[in-house]
């Protein structure tokens, strides 16, 4: 059994090419069925880098300070 040669109209090629420019860090996953693009999954990441005085700092937003996580107390 051949495979059916994809077809990718220029919506899908815009639709892909906004998905990765709008993405940092990721990865796009196409899912292709019977040679038509179906679906298309986007998985993001956030890195966040410590600074030097504790604060966090993320590409894209800014934190006043960096809290620590507290275990909760049990009773």
């Amino acid at each position: 059994m051949m495979a059916k040669p994809l077809q990718v109209d220029d919506l899908w090629l815009e639709r892909i090419a906004g998905l990765l420019n709008e993405m940092e860090f990721g990865s796009l996953n196409i899912v292709v069925h019977e040679g038509q693009i179906v679906q298309v999954e986007r998985t993001e990441r956030k890195r966040y880098e410590l600074g030097a005085a504790g604060s966090t700092k993320s590409s894209g937003s800014s934190r006043a300070s960096a809290r620590p996580i507290r275990k909760a107390e049990s009773r």
